[in-house]
């Protein structure tokens, strides 16, 4: 079935520079590159993580009361390298801060290539400018020492801070970046060389998607060369050899695809009182009240004065005064509306507020009306 995989790689070239014209005249607004589109398995970044010091601060690291693992881990340290601390020793270290180092591992990360990585304080340092890292091991889930980390930071925040007590900071002078400051030791084994087909997961799964990417593929390399598992994971049969398979990826991952339609959603943003709708929803013909309920409540004090010689006393007297305003809104009658602009202009005829609008698209969902799924995050 896939006796053609096993041609040279120059003809595998030859077939990639070669555009049918049905590629070419298929329009960019409604396609998209495959690359876009999908993940492939075994072609994935790994997260690490470790803990380290950062000295020559000025000042501006731990306070050891406050964080004594600071001071932990740097006797530990000067054991290692052969300085022994006397039995009970908290040393007053304010130019040392521990931190945590993350970085990200590329896929087909090799040994002896350079990484990015992120340096955050644990503990109560005030700045990390002007320090250094300390080798730190960076781990993956798996326990493993994937990296070494080293390097001087730089740091974009900064604070200042008076005698007074005033102080400004600018951005967060408590995390820095080494560009390039770790060094890769261990690859992460991939599966991507060794099996006889490549897998493409969908980032968005759609059946249409899944066909119209299997049709493409087929149509390019010939019939049963892709295929679909469901609608969010294709399979395509890809060469055994490794350097025909590199080329074989950079003609797929360029193929332009129609994209399937997607769900009419709504995305409401409960925190923020963000509204967003895509081009897919309707609405059917309703009815809206809406209006604001408005308790004012006002005190005003006043003095009892008791008339003269009466042997009273004088005090103040609270008058509360509560008004209720329940606006002014009538019910209104939504059209049916056939585009987005026509769900725009309906609800923006009621004259709700973002905060009001979710409580407005909620009552027209539940009442059928508003024909998208509604999701709140």
């Amino acid at each position: 079935m896939f006796k053609w995989l096993t041609k040279t790689a120059c003809v595998l070239t030859a077939v990639a520079m070669t555009v049918s014209a049905p590629v070419l005249a298929e329009s960019h607004q409604s396609s998209r590159r495959l690359m876009d589109m999908v993940d492939i398995l075994g072609v994935r970044s790994n997260e690490l993580v470790g803990y380290g010091l950062v000295v020559g601060l000025d000042g501006t690291g731990d306070k050891t009361r406050q964080t004594q693992f600071t001071a932990q881990s740097m006797n530990n340290m000067l054991r290692q390298l052969g300085i022994q601390m006397p039995e009970g020793a908290n040393p007053n270290l304010k130019n040392i801060a521990a931190v945590s180092v993350t970085a990200t591992l590329p896929p087909f990360g090799s040994p002896g290539q350079s990484i990015d990585v992120t340096v955050s304080s644990i503990g109560d340092a005030s700045s990390l400018q002007g320090g250094t890292l300390l080798m730190s091991q960076l781990k993956g889930a798996d326990g493993q020492v994937y990296a070494l980390a080293q390097g001087n930071l730089i740091v974009t925040g900064m604070s200042a801070r008076g005698n007074s007590g005033s102080s400004v900071t600018v951005n967060i002078p408590t995390a820095a970046r080494i560009p390039n400051g770790a060094i890769i030791e261990r690859a992460v084994p991939s599966s991507f060389a060794s099996k006889d087909h490549i897998e493409l997961n969908l980032r968005s799964p759609n059946f249409t998607t899944a066909g119209n990417i299997v049709r493409a593929i087929n149509e390019k390399f010939g019939p049963e060369t892709a295929w679909a598992e469901n609608g969010a994971t294709v399979r395509v049969g890809a060469p055994a050899d490794p350097s025909q398979r590199v080329a074989y990826m950079s003609v797929l991952e360029t193929m332009r695809i129609n994209e399937g339609d997607t769900i009419a959603k709504v995305v409401l943003n409960s925190r923020t009182g963000t509204v967003v709708m895509n081009e897919h929803i309707r609405l059917r013909a309703a009815a809206v009240s809406h209006g604001n309920l408005v308790v004012t409540i006002r005190e005003d004090f006043t003095v009892s004065q008791p008339p003269g010689f009466s042997g009273g006393d004088t005090v103040v007297v609270p008058n509360t005064n509560i008004v209720v305003d329940q606006g002014d809104k009538h019910l209104f009658m939504v059209p049916e509306g056939n585009s987005l602009q026509d769900v725009v202009n309906a609800i923006n005829a009621v004259g709700a507020t973002p905060a009001d609008l979710m409580a407005v698209l909620q009552a027209l969902e539940q009442a059928g009306a508003l024909q998208a799924e509604l999701l709140v995050i």
